[in-house]
């Protein structure tokens, strides 16, 4: 199974329709959205191309394909209007022998990771808007960055995920 994994959308409807793009540009299986999809939250401005009904639309249409996680910006609310689950706080997902916990990561991070992280899985979070791929003390940490709100000058990406492997690449 290829799985594509997005985090940070924040309601901006042209990542939204890229994310998508891409995601049938892979040939991807599933969906995997580490939260805060529709709400901006109150440190971040506006995405130039705000439009969080037009997203809930979109990735409605995508409902079955979707896996998600609850950011610390979704809300019950926003459970309302997507149909699809988001208010999960983690997940696992595996790819051959690879365990993913997957998060938003406003509990886990690299700094604060889950104590039953088994060694050698990758713990996958958003919610820095910084991407990045690394190992630390025993396990692999990476993040897709928010495609827009992207902090400490790292580029737009996703992570793609397939046969025990995960590769961060740019938009």
């Amino acid at each position: 199974m290829k799985i594509m994994v997005a985090s940070d959308i924040h309601g901006s409807i042209g990542w939204a329709g890229r994310i998508i793009e891409k995601y049938k540009e892979t040939g991807a299986d599933k969906l995997l959205l580490l939260g805060d999809l529709l709400y901006h939250g109150p440190r971040n401005d506006l995405p130039s191309d705000y439009a969080p009904k037009e997203v809930i639309a979109l990735l409605n249409e995508y409902k079955k394909d979707i896996l998600a996680v609850r950011g610390n910006c979704d809300t019950e609310v926003d459970q309302m209007v997507l149909e699809f689950p988001i208010m999960a706080e983690y997940i696992y997902v595996t790819s051959g022998d690879l365990t993913i916990f997957a998060t938003h990561g406003h509990h886990h991070s690299d700094t604060n990771p889950p104590v039953f992280l088994p060694e050698g899985a990758i713990l996958m979070t958003g919610h820095t808007h910084v991407a990045c791929d690394v190992i630390k003390d025993g396990f692999r940490y990476m993040n897709p960055g928010s495609p827009s709100i992207p902090k400490n000058g790292t580029m737009p990406s996703y992570i793609l995920v397939e046969d025990g492997k995960a590769e961060l690449i740019a938009f």
